[in-house]
């Protein structure tokens, strides 16, 4: 009996080893590919249609189309972004390959739409940040996370 419920027991790992792993978006895109923000808009709202409720999933779509924005437009390479659902919320990076760190402006003019997504990412997340991607990568990971219940 006890190899049954081993056995039952490694099913429900794996099983949760799925569903952990269905809980994540990874994605590279192509240097100056603009039709990968809408593509991950989608993406992301595919990942997050059980997450917390839709005012939330609409910030997280929001600010990873700024995100990938920024880094498709101020780089000329490609970007990488993973976004992953916890438990206590919702963490999204996206990794560039240029050592520039951004800088929100100081509110926008509303004459314009450029200059608008740190400060949105600023106004919205309830952590965000620049980080390295690792010892002696290039470029740099920025990232947000908004908290909130997973279902």
């Amino acid at each position: 009996m006890s190899v049954g419920s081993t056995t039952t027991t490694a099913r429900q790992d794996a099983k949760s080893a799925e569903e952990e792993e269905a809980r994540q978006l990874r994605r590279t895109l192509g240097r100056a590919d603009l039709k990968a923000v809408p593509e991950t808009r989608r993406a992301v709202r595919e990942l997050l249609r059980h997450w917390g409720d839709p005012g939330q999933s609409e910030i997280a779509e929001l600010l990873t189309s700024e995100l990938v924005t920024n880094a498709l437009v101020h780089t000329d390479r490609e970007a990488e972004i993973t976004a992953t659902v916890r438990p206590d919320g919702l963490r999204v990076e996206v990794r560039d390959y240029t050592g520039r760190r951004p800088e929100p402006r100081a509110r926008p003019a509303d004459d314009g739409t450029h200059g608008r997504g740190l400060f949105l990412v600023e106004s919205l997340a309830d952590a965000w940040g620049v980080s390295a991607p690792g010892p002696g990568d290039p470029g740099k990971v920025v990232w947000f996370e908004l908290t909130g219940d997973a279902a």
